[in-house]
């Protein structure tokens, strides 16, 4: 197999929510891999260590062109490398947050984000009180949106709003033109909105209701 041959056809193929959900996992398993200074590993070592089965990995990778050779395993940091550019993290991702509440402000506060290539340039909020232009990432009033976008690249956009104020808030962001939103209000949002725009919904709650149900049974 050629490994080089990984993107060929990607668009014309559907891949499924399930395998999407695993490429991340597969990302952070091989960036600890690397620290640790492993240069090759085979999908049966791979299996130990993320609870999937060799096969269910080998079927995964198969979807974006395989990256394996027979009898050698994966090179873990070519792996780590063509996933991270499937899952787009080979471009830097720039983020806004809507809601400098105290969710908003500690999504703002995470340095991880920017290590993986998604850096957060400012808050915005319709409380004036909560305005801070001091801080390392500003806090604006929602005002001040529409200008910054003129004079800003933005990707992505975090809504941390109240769940009444989520689809009028995403509907201004779109209409502003960001196609990525990263919903944490307690609402889907994907019916309200154009079908060019990716919503991805962060239900905190239905996580430790799954937590609870598995702690019951």
């Amino acid at each position: 197999m050629n490994m080089d041959k990984w993107g060929e056809n990607l668009s014309d193929k559907k891949v499924s929510k399930t395998v999407i959900k695993r490429l991340p996992r597969y990302y952070r398993y091989l960036s600890e891999l690397i620290k640790d200074g492993v240069e090759r590993i085979s999908s049966s070592e791979l299996s130990d260590k993320m609870q999937v089965t060799a096969s269910q990995i080998r079927q995964d990778l198969n979807n974006f062109g395989g990256f394996g050779q027979q009898g050698y395993g994966y090179n873990v940091k070519y792996l780590q490398c063509k996933i991270g550019a499937i899952l787009g993290l080979n471009q830097e991702k720039n983020m806004i947050i809507i809601g400098a509440g105290n969710l908003g402000k500690a999504l703002s506060n995470y340095s991880g984000f920017e290590k993986h290539g998604f850096k957060t340039l400012a808050l915005f909020d319709i409380d004036e009180s909560k305005v801070d232009t001091k801080r390392p990432i500003p806090i604006y009033s929602m005002d001040k949106l529409d200008d910054f976008l003129k004079e800003n690249t933005v990707n992505i956009a975090a809504i941390t709003v109240p769940k009444d104020y989520a689809a009028d808030t995403a509907k201004v962001i779109v209409d502003l033109g960001i196609k990525g939103i990263w919903n944490f209000a307690q609402v889907d949002l994907d019916p309200l909105l154009p079908d060019d725009v990716v919503v991805q919904n962060v239900h905190l709650i239905e996580s430790l209701m799954e937590l609870s149900y598995n702690l019951e049974h």
